[in-house]
């Protein structure tokens, strides 16, 4: 049995959808399947998620709501009057838009329901064209198939009960259509997933109902070694560990949402990457464990940018009790989430993402306050860092790595900021300079990769 979840250029437009629902009907096994909102058909379009964000924006300032409501029921039309299928689906969801409009006054509340719009729409669209092309389908909303999360408006929380449901859900007369990225709260709000949540959802329902496969498809048929924009013909990965998809998804790989691992990693539950153009790849597998290749001991490289660094110098801070944790409390009162702590005994760096400094003002007020309660001697702030990443099972047992990668980066005049390798053994983090990142890269792309067939 297969939970199967599309993407939003999966589910685009019409030629899109006609894509998804042969590879539905081609597996008998696709019992449960997970959908997106409808995303870019070219590059200068604009998702749908972004038209109903703008429609809550005008909304909530004042400006008239026609011409947003207009070009987001235009897409939905587009697809429906291609496919042939019911116009009445077009008059539901304007009346549903218009009732979230008229009847939620609480913009936070009114932003999780209108952005919950394009996955609903899009399953309730789907399941009619599956329908219609021989395929027994049933729209199930996440309230109905039991999808209930925590209250915070666009950062809902799964909980543990939804599993329960879950695991009585019925595909056996009936291939069931699940609108992703959002969940049900216990008030009967709905409340949206962190940006990116409908693999979050495919993620949940596979663990839910056992699933033996969970299938992610989107626009490319692989997971690659390194971005294709920033390298040319990166080697493709068959197949990688939860473990280290995770370290590549928090360091920028945007292919699979990182939060959306953890459901399956728990469950092991093997999670296969493809291509809605090109379904006949089989794609990358994620699993629990993998065969390890002695000759790639890293198996991808990943760059995140817009980070910030801030370090203390202070002699004989090994010995101070309590230095990190009082350094720790000052960034939770302004509440600032920590991405890296590199360390030594008379020196401590925090890295942090730049996002969540509201201008200057606020790095100002955290630094004034560390200078106050912890009187380091020397306090300096390095920004515009980018954060590289290079990952693998196998660097665990591989002699050199960090001579390796350090004398590549050397050998291309690239400067280190600041290093740091997780307890794990299996990521090693290198802080440089933005305008180093494309340079970075790809020295060490070939030093690790080069002699990799694509």
């Amino acid at each position: 049995m297969k939970v199967v979840k599309f993407g939003g250029s999966s589910l685009s437009e019409a030629k899109q959808l006609r894509k998804v629902a042969n590879i539905i009907e081609s597996d008998p096994a696709r019992r449960i399947v997970v959908v997106s909102a409808p995303g870019k058909r070219f590059d200068d379009d604009i998702k749908v998620t972004d038209l109903l964000i703008a429609l809550h924006g005008n909304k909530v300032t004042g400006l008239k709501t026609d011409d947003a409501m207009e070009q987001i029921l235009e897409r939905f039309e587009s697809i429906i009057s291609e496919l042939d299928i019911s116009g009445e689906l077009l008059t539901g969801f304007e009346a549903t838009l218009n009732e979230y409009l008229e009847t939620i006054e609480d913009g936070d509340r009114l932003l999780d329901a209108l952005k919950s719009c394009g996955e609903d729409f899009n399953a309730q669209l789907l399941s009619e064209f599956l329908n219609k092309t021989g395929v027994p389908a049933k729209y199930m909303p996440p309230g109905t198939a039991g999808i209930k999360v925590t209250d915070e408006p666009s950062n809902a929380q799964l909980l543990p009960e939804s599993y329960d449901a879950l695991q009585k859900l019925d595909y056996s007369e009936h291939v069931l259509v699940i609108p992703g990225f959002f969940g049900v709260s216990e008030s009967g709000q709905v409340v949206t997933f962190p940006r990116g949540g409908s693999d979050i959802t495919g993620a949940i329902v596979a663990r839910g109902v056992d699933a033996e496969l969970y299938e992610n498809f989107t626009d490319v048929s692989f997971i690659f070694s390194a971005h294709p924009g920033m390298i040319e013909s990166p080697h493709a990965i068959k197949e990688i560990t939860y473990r280290e998809m995770r370290e590549l998804s928090y360091a920028g790989f945007s292919v699979f949402h990182d939060e959306a691992i953890e459901p399956l990693y728990k469950n092991k539950t093997p999670i296969m990457i493809r291509n809605t153009n090109d379904p006949e790849v089989e794609g990358t597998k994620i699993v629990a464990d993998r065969e390890f290749i002695p000759e790639m001991p890293v198996i991808g490289i990943s760059c995140d940018e817009g980070f910030t660094s801030i370090t203390l110098r202070k002699y004989l801070m090994n010995r101070q009790i309590g230095f990190t944790r009082r350094l720790l409390q000052i960034l939770e009162d302004h509440e600032i989430n920590i991405e890296h702590i590199p360390s030594g005994i008379d020196n401590l760096s925090v890295i942090i993402r730049s996002n969540q400094f509201e201008g200057n003002t606020k790095l100002e007020d955290i630094l004034k306050d560390i200078e106050e309660h912890l009187e380091p001697e020397d306090m300096y702030v390095e920004e515009d860092l980018v954060l590289l990443v290079i990952v693998g099972e196998g660097m665990k047992e591989h002699i050199g790595i960090a001579t390796k990668t350090t004398s590549a980066l050397s050998d291309n005049n690239v400067n280190i900021s600041m290093i740091n390798q997780g307890a794990s053994e299996i990521s090693m983090m290198f802080a440089i300079a933005i305008e180093d990142e494309e340079k970075a890269l790809q020295a060490i792309y070939n030093n690790y990769f080069q002699h990799v067939s694509v």
